[in-house]
């Protein structure tokens, strides 16, 4: 791969996020940085005046010129910084936009694989803790468009000091200043290049301990009602008193080996600043130039030597920074696999769509096991279907693979005879109307909620609500539909508890009015009775929809057709609430009498 190829691939995906930014960016680092020189080019004027004993008028001059001149300056650039300020804002939400974005658009395996979520949480840990990656990038070409302005000042005065120097011709002293004074420039650089990259590379480890450091922290909460209850306050204490002794061994060597890297380049710079003044003293009692232009020459070598050391400072980093920056770019390349199909969904009124199981097995990215194993079962037109077991024995997961968020590992899932890969991505996940249990509401309108759209069906949706429940509530609500839910971006949003949350949810997979609509346990977080009470009214409302209920509680789900038992990744029975419970070395009722026990009262 060619030099800094994966800088430049990164650099113009950032600067495509907003193309206006760096240009601007460019002009305002010329007016930050014209400053200093018009300043130094104007006091040489005014020092040789004042030594040579010119006139007034042209002393004024010169001060009126400087006032207005910066003042001129002083005004661009805060207009600049105003603008660039405004640019930045748009140029950082634009990409993190485009973050977004890509996170949206893959895959939903790719969302849930452990390997790509730890790649997305690697480059916020570079960007935010190390400062590495984009954020890295940025800074670094700033600070060359800074040496680039002050390369091209500085060339002026130099071609206008040798060329005054050529006047009077090369002395051998002045020979020997400027080998001296040459041969310090490239020790500079050349120190500055190696202590730079030691530098980088003990600052990345600096950067890793203190992001180890974060997650130890995160571990352990000095106000956690756990510590309290187990006193485990000297534990925490000592935990914490062993980072700290790691933390400040770290930073002590690397305060040494900085003094180490920084003390040979303080000695090449102060032999640079000592040659350099001696030749433009030299030279000006040669008469090359007037006493003025020894503040004037002299502030411009070091603005050289500074501008020559950023510069390689930039370039190091730059360079290693691309390991961060490949991070980056590799996020964005990942590809979706999942057949998106052709086939069109019919539109059916009477939502007759019938779905198979057949052999299907599944295992996630990176397990050992299989998920689920052998899994045969239909859904019948209008069926309410109950699919219970204990936690983790793959009741999601066959929801999941219902919905088509992930496709099976091993056979196939048919619809209306068709595999259901066949079909188009986005048609077939329409006709399904999803609560799962750790559903989501947006911090917008009520409506938008429910409808899952900018716009809604006002008669529509006030009539579920009523249905599910929230009636009560939303009479409370002055702005009806309208009311903003949460305070993150209204003040006046409304807060709502996780049950008048549950019922929004179920109000929302009634609106869709798809064929199918599902029930993961959104309610286990109330007691059994609350959860069988809204699973039986939801069953009322929704008509002649397929249904499934999904729950680890089996007194939810008995009013329904047929009862699915997973358990271990299988099912394992199969029938209805009175045929499973009649089977007594079954695991059903294992599980009823199980669960029965703690809702049982015995007099004696």
């Amino acid at each position: 791969m060619k030099k800094y190829s994966i800088t430049k691939a990164a650099f113009r995906m950032y600067r495509s996020y907003n193309p206006k930014y760096f240009p601007l960016k460019f002009l305002q680092t010329f007016f930050d940085n014209i400053s200093p020189y018009f300043n130094l080019w104007l006091s040489a004027e005014i020092v040789t005046e004042l030594y040579e004993g010119r006139g007034r008028r042209e002393l004024y001059t010169l001060v009126a010129i400087t006032l207005f001149g910066n003042l001129f300056i002083s005004v661009m650039g805060a207009v600049l910084k105003r603008t660039v300020a405004v640019q930045y804002e748009i140029l950082e939400n634009n990409q993190a936009a485009a973050f977004h974005h890509k996170t949206l658009s893959l895959d939903y395996d790719k969302i849930e694989n452990p390997e790509i979520r730890q790649h997305r949480r690697k480059i916020k840990e570079n960007s935010w803790i190390n400062g590495y990656g984009v954020m890295c990038m940025q800074n670094q070409i700033q600070l060359l468009m800074k040496c680039i302005v002050n390369f091209v000042f500085v060339m002026a005065l130099f071609i206008e000091m040798l060329s005054l120097i050529v006047t009077v011709g090369f002395q051998w002293i002045g020979l020997v200043l400027s080998v001296t004074m040459i041969a310090c420039i490239v020790m500079v650089v050349l120190t500055q290049s190696w202590s730079i990259r030691k530098i980088t590379l003990w600052n990345k480890n600096i950067g890793d301990l203190m992001l180890d450091e974060n997650r130890i922290g995160k571990g352990y909460h000095p106000d956690g009602m756990d510590n309290r209850i187990y006193c485990q306050q000297g534990i925490i204490s000592k935990l914490f008193e062993k980072i700290c002794r790691q933390h400040l061994q770290v930073f002590s060597e690397a305060g040494n080996k900085d003094f180490a890297y920084a003390l040979p380049m303080s000695l090449f710079y102060g032999l640079l600043e000592i040659s350099s003044f001696l030749i433009v003293c030299f030279y000006c009692t040669l008469g090359a130039f007037p006493v003025g232009s020894v503040i004037k020459y002299v502030g411009f070598l070091r603005s050289i030597i500074q501008s020559v050391t950023d510069f390689f400072s930039a370039i190091n980093t730059l360079k290693d920074n691309e390991i961060f920056l490949k991070v980056y770019l590799d996020y964005f390349d990942i590809r979706n696999d999942m057949y998106q199909g052709s086939l069109a969904v019919e539109k059916r009124s009477d939502k007759k769509f019938h779905i198979e199981f057949k052999n299907v097995s599944f295992r996630y990215a990176g397990a050992q096991n299989d998920a689920l194993k052998n899994i045969n079962i239909s859904l019948q037109v209008g069926e309410r279907l109950a699919v219970v077991g204990r936690n983790g024995s793959g009741k999601t997961t066959f929801i999941k693979l219902l919905c088509r968020l992930y496709d099976p590992t091993e056979g196939e899932i048919t619809m209306n005879d068709f595999n259901i890969r066949k079909y188009d991505y986005r048609q077939y996940l329409d006709i399904f109307s999803v609560v799962f249990q750790d559903f989501n509401l947006l911090a917008v309108p009520l409506g938008c909620n429910v409808a899952s759209a900018s716009t809604w069906d006002l008669e529509k949706a006030e009539k579920l609500l009523e249905e599910v429940g929230f009636g009560e509530r939303y009479d409370q609500m002055p702005k009806g539909l309208d009311t903003p839910l949460y305070k993150n971006f209204d003040q006046d949003g409304v807060n709502i508890s996780g049950g008048e949350a549950q019922k929004i949810a179920l109000a929302r997979a009634l609106y869709r009015d798809a064929a199918f609509i599902i029930l993961d346990e959104p309610t286990a977080a109330l007691d059994p009775i609350a959860e069988a009470e809204i699973y039986s009214k939801f069953d009322e409302i929704v008509g002649d929809k397929t249904t499934v209920y999904i729950s680890h509680r089996l007194s939810s789900c008995r009013f329904c057709d047929k009862i699915v038992v997973f358990d271990n990744g299988r099912i394992v029975q199969m029938g209805t609430h009175e045929e499973l419970l009649a089977d007594e070395t079954g695991k059903y009722h294992e599980l009823w009498y199980a669960q029965a026990q703690y809702y049982t009262r015995t007099t004696v």
